[in-house]
């Protein structure tokens, strides 16, 4: 909504901050949501169904509802939810419309603008309108700054994740000898054996296990063709205790039988 100027908002008398009542709900309801509206969470914990997509809500949690959407909503009886919501409309089409749902990491500058504008809205003080539209104009701003922030928070955890794994993979290449196992692939990436397992073989192309073998496969090449080592020596070396089963392994990767190499 960066292309709208403040005097392009239209104010609705709808808004409020509340504290809900134990038997809260925000029941579906035939009519479709029929403008566009804030929804932020202060406090407490509840579910929020947007669309059909539940949420689970607590401080921080913000949503952005627009025309046509069907939203219901209930929370925790023993934790009630603090909200503030606000109705808004707008005079033109708007461009780069924040997302539905975001989770303020640091919510006190959004917080204070939302406080400001209830505060505003009830009192009607002199030039009240021209500093409520002010101020949505700045909510947008701020729930569409932080939807940046969190694609770039994504984009810097996608790069730190692909170099953990890539020098995992590295890892595993210098030290094929060694009896590695997914767990402790994980563990020295600090990561779940489960995730590691599944980002591994999406970002290397194999699965963590088919690479071990073919690292130890392609070291023994070179071992054999130009260390001089002997199949048994070299099944040693590469961890393999049973010589048949390596000269197995071997073939399969490689279409021929150790001796063949040497």
């Amino acid at each position: 909504m960066l292309n709208l100027n403040p005097d392009q908002f239209i104010l609705k008398p709808v808004f409020a901050t509340i504290h809900c009542e134990p038997t809260w709900q925000w029941k579906k309801r035939d009519k479709t949501f029929p403008n566009y509206g804030v929804f932020y969470v202060w406090s407490g914990e509840g579910t929020l169904v947007l669309n059909g997509k539940p949420y689970d809500v607590q401080k921080g949690h913000c949503f952005l509802f627009k025309h046509g959407e069907v939203i219901s909503a209930t929370h925790k009886p023993q934790n009630p939810l603090v909200i503030t919501y606000i109705h808004f409309d707008v005079t033109e089409t708007p461009q780069m419309i924040p997302t539905a749902h975001r989770v303020f990491a640091n919510p006190i500058n959004f917080e204070s603008l939302l406080t400001r504008y209830v505060r505003l809205l009830l009192v009607k003080t002199f030039g009240m309108e021209i500093e409520a539209k002010l101020i949505l104009k700045q909510l947008m701003i701020h729930l569409l700054r932080e939807a940046e922030e969190q694609v770039e928070e994504r984009a810097n955890a996608s790069d730190s994740l692909l170099e953990i794994v890539r020098g995992m993979a590295n890892y595993i290449q210098q030290h094929p000898g060694e009896q590695h196992s997914i767990e402790s692939l994980a563990a020295r990436a600090h990561l779940s054996p489960r995730y590691f397992s599944r980002m591994f073989k999406q970002i290397m192309g194999h699965t963590v296990k088919t690479y071990i073998v073919r690292s130890r496969i392609e070291r023994a090449e070179h071992l054999l063709q130009y260390a001089g080592l002997t199949v048994t020596e070299t099944a040693c070396v590469l961890g393999y205790s049973d010589v048949h089963f390596f000269s197995r392994q071997f073939k399969k990767y490689t279409g021929k039988n150790p001796s063949e190499i040497r």
